[in-house]
């Protein structure tokens, strides 16, 4: 195969070239994401974040279990149970399903995250919604659901 000839992809395989997207804002002041895998049916979500200086991913609980790579700076637990938590670059650190943190970038950084359902954000006024601001429990609680039942 040419060097320079892109891979074949079928209705299997599904190439995506990150460099090629464009950052997208999220709600969160700093944070912005590029979106590698999204299945709308399952939530299954893989991303690559990027945390401007100090940029901080509020109060939040991993409905499933998450996994992260740290690409570029400090990962850091501002608050929750486990606060003080670092995870620096190169590193990896997942998550239980249930845990809850707040994430924080005091350098900025890029991380690589894999969610199994999208996170519950817990608002200072008592909603929980999902990243895109939206009521957690009629987006996504049909597939908490299936897979607490499996």
């Amino acid at each position: 195969m040419d060097a320079v000839t892109p891979p074949h992809t079928d209705d299997h395989s599904h190439l995506v070239r990150p460099a090629e997207m464009e950052w997208q804002p999220t709600r969160f002041p700093g944070c912005s994401v590029k979106t590698l895998l999204f299945d709308a049916k399952t939530g299954l979500v893989t991303a690559l974040m990027k945390f401007e200086p100090g940029a901080t991913l509020p109060d939040h609980e991993h409905v499933g279990i998450e996994q992260t790579w740290v690409l570029e700076g400090r990962l850091i637990d501002k608050e929750g149970p486990v606060q003080g938590t670092a995870c620096g670059a190169g590193e990896f650190i997942w998550r239980e399903a249930g845990s809850r943190h707040s994430a924080w970038m005091p350098d900025g950084g890029i991380t690589l995250a894999m969610f199994q359902i999208p996170n519950k954000f817990y608002e200072t006024d008592g909603r929980v919604t999902d990243l895109s601001g939206k009521d957690w429990q009629s987006i996504w609680g049909h597939v908490e659901k299936m897979n607490s039942s499996s």
